[in-house]
């Protein structure tokens, strides 16, 4: 018995593949990608079905997006409360907050449709560098209430702001604290302001973070989901899972339901295990995998985030003058972590914002390299804002890959170059160009919830560098369309050691397509941004987005 063949026909394919740029039909068999060209080649394959629904449509493979987490399924069943407007897995836009007394106003609409005066109120996306980085504080929140335990993640996802009655519950409302990341204000009691996953977590728990900190939930994985549909992606990192084996088991079910739309990468959070013990459980982990849940993956963090001013930067420093941030990994550990990993053959992905941060994961890899010479690691530097053309070539030669924060240059490229980092370093920050030039393989990202998940916008962010403002910034670091498109797709999937399976539209690959309205080949750049998504393919599965 023959197995069915479908033929999709569009008006243009995007394939990524070199050989053949262009094609107007992409055959489909179990799941994968027989081949594109013209209908009369592909029907030589024997008896079609010739599906005509994309007619009208653009293909192109499937996007990739090498740095998100799955947790901002979950985050949106709590309280929005960023900056900007943002739109829901549901299609809902929420209108963005402009002062404190607008997040306070928002909570407390919220608070009032609770039941009971313990259930804990979450918010998330909170940013003050923008309210003129005016710190939200306890008593802020307390306005709120001062019965229950508020809790609001900020948008880099490095701190948290709570409320006075989370401190008590967390032990932490008392004098006589020493520790950096709990800023302690003139009383000689914490601020509310937590900096870093090991003093947020112990509050998280108290305020209804007690999972999205860093995981989904189920209902939150499926909304995630939708997400991915809505902006064409079909293969996407959990960039930082405590893969705990109840979460791991839920994302196995979940994943494995006939009409999941993605196939989630999670990578295993580096805290909470000796550095040997994380080896070993990463590699049971590897062998759990299933093609839609890729496990067998490291995560580091390395420091902060420049907005948040927790990054660890070289001098001169942060152009403000604040303080230096804080290192979230200590050398020893981390050098331990990179040679298992090169031992066992285990991808690592490595959060550095700061250059400071860079240069100490440059030093130690070079070290573990020498220890356990691979020839094809592809360990990743993720963020990498501020590295230098040095550092860049440094990574080259190490034969690491860097996942640039293109979307950053947008939400936050105005606060840098006057409050942050200063006009030079914010020109250079994301520097795609200069990592490109380099012969680095690069992939960009949204991070996801820290902005919004959309590819389209990702590569028009680092094609463009277009501030909030409106300003082009940093023209010499731009990049073309051709190769923004590519680091949404073949540049992702290569820095996940998937580009053998994605990424591209070639024969032998997963029917993987990002179904457009509009050839972002053929758009003024500008525009490329506004280019409508009508669904996905993937796996050979049909998913339009406007029937979520």
């Amino acid at each position: 018995m023959s197995v069915p063949v479908t033929i999709y026909a569009a008006r243009k394919i995007l394939t990524m593949n070199p050989s053949r740029p262009e094609a107007t039909h992409v055959a489909v068999r179990e799941g994968r990608i027989l081949g594109a060209g013209s209908l009369e080649e592909l029907a030589d394959w024997g008896d079609y079905t010739l599906d005509d629904r994309f007619a009208d449509k653009v293909l192109m493979p499937g996007f990739v997006e090498g740095h998100a987490h799955t947790m901002e399924g979950s985050l949106w069943s709590k309280v929005y409360c960023g900056w900007f407007d943002r739109t829901d897995p549901d299609g809902k836009t929420w209108k963005g907050l402009k002062s404190i007394d607008s997040v306070v106003d928002r909570l407390k609409e919220a608070e009032a449709k609770l039941e009971g005066p313990d259930a804990p109120l979450s918010g998330w996306q909170l940013d003050p560098i923008y309210m003129n980085n005016e710190r939200v504080s306890r008593a802020d929140l307390d306005r709120v209430s001062t019965t229950r335990p508020i809790g609001i993640l900020h948008a880099s996802g490095h701190i948290m702001n709570v409320n006075s009655r989370a401190l008590e519950l967390a032990g932490l409302l008392k004098t006589g604290i020493n520790n950096p990341a709990i800023p302690l204000g003139n009383d000689g009691l914490p601020t509310g302001e937590l900096k870093g996953p090991e003093v947020m977590a112990p509050v998280g728990q108290h305020v209804g973070f007690e999972r999205n900190l860093m995981d989904a939930d189920e209902d939150g994985l499926r909304r995630f989901a939708k997400l991915c549909v809505r902006t064409g992606t079909t293969t996407i990192t959990d960039l930082a899972s405590r893969m705990d084996q109840p979460t791991v088991d839920m994302m196995l079910r979940v994943t494995g339901e006939e009409d999941y739309p993605a196939r989630i990468v999670p990578l295993r959070f580096f805290m909470g295990l000796a550095p040997d013990e994380l080896i070993t459980e990463v590699k049971r982990l590897r062998d759990l995998s299933t093609d839609r849940l890729r496990m067998g993956r490291i995560k580091i963090v390395a420091d902060g985030s420049i907005q948040g001013f927790s990054a660890r930067l070289r001098w001169p420093g942060y152009f403000n003058g604040a303080p230096n941030g804080l290192w979230y990994v200590a050398p020893e550990q981390l050098s331990d972590i990179l040679h298992g990993a090169l031992e066992a053959d285990l991808p690592v992905h490595i959060h550095t914002n700061g250059d400071q941060a860079t240069q100490l994961v440059l030093e130690t890899m070079g070290r573990a390299l020498r220890a356990h010479p691979h020839p094809d690691h592809r360990f990743t530097l993720q963020h990498c804002q501020l590295a230098d053309a040095a550092q860049f070539r440094t990574a080259a030669k190490l034969g690491m890959c860097v996942n640039l924060f293109a979307n950053h240059h947008f939400y936050w490229g105005d606060e840098h170059y006057n409050l942050t980092v200063g006009p030079e370093r914010a020109t250079r920050m994301n520097a795609c160009r200069t990592a490109l030039n380099s012969g680095v393989p690069m992939a960009i990202h949204s991070d996801a919830p820290v902005t919004p998940l959309g590819p389209l916008f990702t590569a028009w962010a680092a094609v463009n560098r277009i501030t909030a403002s409106g300003r082009v910034q940093g023209e010499e670091e731009r990049i073309g369309v051709t190769e923004a498109l590519w680091a949404i797709t073949m540049g992702a999937a290569y820095t996940l050691h998937m580009d053998g399976e994605v990424g591209s539209i070639e024969t032998g690959k997963r029917a993987d397509f990002a179904v457009l309205e509009e050839d972002p080949s053929a758009v003024d750049p500008a525009d490329l941004r506004d280019i409508p998504v009508w669904g996905t393919v993937q796996g050979g599965r049909v998913f339009a987005a406007a029937d979520l």
